[in-house]
């Protein structure tokens, strides 16, 4: 049996001598790899299998590492990083001290920049070949559809424009981000055809030389092409189409589950879907309880940037198509268009992920709390999500929202508490923006859909009484604190609270609690520098309370890649970790 192409490279170097046959067997294998590993230790599947000719032409044709390539996002990297040195390490993919599923710079030369979240590779290419402008060095940037729609992309192709800079940006152009694509920018490049190759278009506008659409899947051709490209100067663009999941039938014809599709049969692409029996996601509450939200109140509207299906809000976007706007990758545009409905009486509700959150600081403050608009955020994935890692992780956004004037911050304990609140917050007027934070994944519940009732969103509540301890648990950590108790065999000694709001902090309880005990727990799974935890040490200072008062939450680090469980454990925020913690504090 012929020995895989595969086994004979260490370095992009070694596949520089193939022939374009070899080429389009190491094309092959790097797909069969690709869906090999993926299927077993989950990743993103579609993204990377799309450009696996692209991955194999660009190293062929470019000096890397010493031609610097940068991978917006990275989700398409996989075959990079396999044909970069890094192929042995290729099955620890996304886990704990393995591979990250993005580009690292700490990881490899070939990673110039970390790409994590969309949309700044073309900055960051720019800045390096304004770096090099008196070198003789080549700098691509390869950037999708869905990602080149984002302002931050717009920004550089407009500073990129006015410069002599030695860049070339690969568009891969397969209309999809993790959702199909949206926006007028998507039926622009529908429109363009080869035939429209010497033609006036948008990026000849911006003095960007422009060449394609090409076959992104026809390797010779892009061998070709590049090399053509390799030889001109300044700033140019060449734009492919490629097919999402090629190679892999059930992955082109499903794109949007097959972006990380989780595990599946390698040989049928069938998905082992294994849903925790009886419990639902956290996302799944939020869409469904919205949908229902809907159906009464014509004054909901709901906005995400490229998220409805990570957000649960396909059903609610296919009921009502004109209240649910996924807004593309624009989380500024989404958080200021949900601050301008809010000044005409609309209800918006602006479903975003903590860490694309960050991206809309600015807005927030200034367009939304500043003015005191009514705006909902619901922040999903806040907390650790696991393997996509620090890029991903929601830590921060406590510490971020807190300081912020007129803004109420709150964290449901369950699936419950955050129906209710939905139900609260959407049918009695907003006197301000509100800041709902929630985790990815599965709750604990069984039965949820409980009939709607107002609740005060801005009460604490006790648990579990007790005499000596008292863990003060934040948002969803109360699953976590309650299991540890319970590990304790419920003892008498510790009293369990649920804080509440973490802006405003409900301070009756508050008084009660720091009156009575004089040992505080509180756990989050937030970063402490500025968490929850931080606050109540502020609240107690200022009231000259002294009370011991520990923290379990997350150090003053970017927190790596590894599933939950592992990451819970290794911080603490684990059961038997807190349930440690308890029984060294009730021993001092």
């Amino acid at each position: 049996m012929q020995e895989p192409l595969l086994n004979r490279i260490s370095h992009p170097r070694d596949l520089r001598s193939f022939s374009t046959q070899e080429l389009q067997q190491l094309a092959g294998e790097l797909r069969s790899e690709i869906i090999q590993v993926v299927s077993a230790q989950e990743g993103h599947l579609g993204a990377s299998l799309g450009v696996v000719e692209l991955t194999v032409a660009l190293h062929y044709v470019f000096n890397t590492p010493e031609d610097l390539l940068v991978w917006d996002v990275g989700h398409q990297a996989y075959g990079h990083k396999m044909l970069t040195g890094r192929r042995e390490e290729f099955s620890q993919l996304r886990k704990w001290e393995g591979l990250s599923g993005f580009p690292k710079r700490e990881e490899s030369v070939f990673d110039p920049f970390g790409t994590g979240h969309s949309s700044t590779s073309l900055s960051a290419i720019l800045g390096m070949a304004l770096a090099h402008q008196h070198e003789e060095r080549q700098h691509i940037a390869v950037i999708g559809d869905a990602s080149i729609a984002s302002g931050m992309a717009f920004e550089a192709l407009n500073h990129l424009g006015t410069t002599q800079a030695n860049v070339l940006i690969v568009l891969n152009d397969n209309a999809m981000g993790i959702d199909p694509s949206v926006g007028a920018l998507k039926h622009f490049f529908e429109h363009l055809s080869s035939q429209d190759h010497n033609k006036e278009n948008l990026f000849t506008h911006l003095t960007i030389a422009y060449t394609g659409p090409l076959d992104g899947h026809d390797l010779p051709g892009l061998v070709k092409t590049l090399r053509s490209l390799k030889e001109i100067k300044g700033p140019r663009l060449l734009h492919i189409r490629t097919t999402k999941g090629k190679g892999l039938a059930t992955a082109e014809a499903d794109q949007v589950s097959f972006h990380a599709p989780g595990k599946f049969d390698p040989l049928t692409g069938k998905l082992n879907k294994k849903a925790q029996e009886g419990k639902t996601k956290y996302q799944r509450v939020v869409g469904k309880t919205l949908l229902e939200l809907f159906q009464q109140n014509s004054r909901l509207m709901a906005l995400t940037p490229a998220m409805p299906t990570g957000s649960g809000l396909s059903e609610l976007m296919e009921h009502f198509p004109d209240r649910c706007l996924d807004v593309g990758i624009a989380e500024q545009h989404a958080v200021t268009l949900a601050a301008g409905m809010a000044t005409q009486g609309l209800v918006p509700i602006c479903v975003i992920y903590s860490t694309f959150l960050q991206r809309a600081y600015d807005q927030v403050i200034h367009d939304v709390a500043l003015q005191n608009l009514p705006v909902l955020f619901c922040i999903d994935r806040a907390g650790l999500v696991g393997h996509d890692g620090p890029t991903h992780h929601g830590v921060f956004d406590i510490a971020f929202l807190r300081t912020i004037p007129n803004l109420t911050l709150l964290a449901p304990r369950d699936e419950v508490h955050l129906r209710q609140m939905l139900y609260t917050l959407t049918t009695f007027p907003l006197v301000g923006p509100v800041a709902l934070r929630y985790p990815r994944g599965y709750g604990n519940l069984n039965e949820w859909e409980v009939p709607f009732e107002s609740i005060d969103v801005l009460k604490g509540s006790c648990i579990k009484e007790g005499e000596e301890l008292a863990v003060i648990s934040v948002g969803t950590m109360k699953a976590e604190v309650s299991k540890a108790i319970e590990q304790l065999g419920q003892p008498s000694t510790v009293s369990h609270y649920d804080l509440g709001p973490i802006k405003p902090l409900d301070e009756r309880l508050l008084e009660d609690i720091f009156s009575r005990f004089k040992q505080l727990l509180v756990v989050e799974d937030s970063a402490l520098a500025g968490g929850a935890g931080s606050a109540l040490l502020e609240w107690s200072s200022d009231r000259n309370f002294s009370v011991q008062l520990k923290r379990i939450g997350l150090p003053d680090s970017f927190v790596p890649q590894g599933s939950p469980e592992v990451l819970y454990d290794k911080y603490g925020l684990s059961s038997s970790r807190i349930a440690q913690v308890v029984t060294e504090l009730l021993q001092d």
